[in-house]
């Protein structure tokens, strides 16, 4: 009830669940994984140059 009062008022503030951190823990380590490949590819280009 506290809850879905705090809701109407405009409080979106919440606690995750185990299950979303769970998941967001897996995604941010996904994304620094393509971070880093990605900053290699560049490093590889740059140092590289084509021609």
């Amino acid at each position: 009830m506290e809850a879905g009062k705090k809701r109407l008022a405009g409080d979106i503030v919440r606690q995750a669940n185990s299950s979303e951190v769970t998941h967001l823990r897996k995604e941010a380590r996904v994304l620094k994984e393509v971070v880093a490949e990605q900053t290699l590819e560049l490093r590889l280009l740059t140092k590289c140059p084509l021609g």
